[in-house]
């Protein structure tokens, strides 16, 4: 019972901080094998600020990536996935690609991260075969901060 009443009281500051935007404290944010462990275990994904030093970066006809691992199909890794609009936003803002600028840049991403099911393509077609990565989707530039800079707008 004392420890119920102490988890829900961590969880409304969390819920606090969360909801009116204020300054997330790095004690409330949530490392990438944190995220991948929680996602793996809930179907609608856990929410938060998710804090990682961007260790590779991509793109694919589907968007673009900032991977918390320099292997995006190591099970240990989180991917920040952005649509083509994002992506132009933040070049707009860093003056260059995200997939390159924030290479070695500690970012925090407000979101929610889900298991993600990745399938293996031959010729175009689904194999059959798959596996899962952990995504949290980008959707509004400001949910981006970079190296400790304070929340946009």
């Amino acid at each position: 019972m004392m420890v119920d009443r102490a988890i829900s009281a961590s969880l409304s500051i969390v819920a606090a901080v969360f909801v009116i935007g204020a300054d997330v404290p790095s004690s409330y944010r949530l490392s990438p094998q944190q995220a991948v462990m929680n996602a793996a275990e809930s179907p609608s994904g856990v929410s938060g600020v998710f804090e990682f030093a961007v260790r590779s970066g991509g793109e694919d006809y589907h968007g673009f990536y900032l991977n918390s691992e320099r292997d995006y199909r190591d099970p240990r890794n989180l991917t920040v996935a952005m649509t083509p609009a994002v992506n132009q936003a933040l070049v707009r803002r860093f003056g260059a690609a995200p997939t390159t600028y924030l290479l070695g840049h500690t970012i925090a991403v407000r979101g929610t991260a889900r298991k993600t099911r990745i399938d293996f393509i031959a010729d175009g077609r689904p194999t059959g075969k798959y596996y899962y990565q952990t995504h949290l989707r980008l959707t509004r530039p400001d949910d981006l901060t970079v190296d400790g800079e304070r929340p946009h707008a």
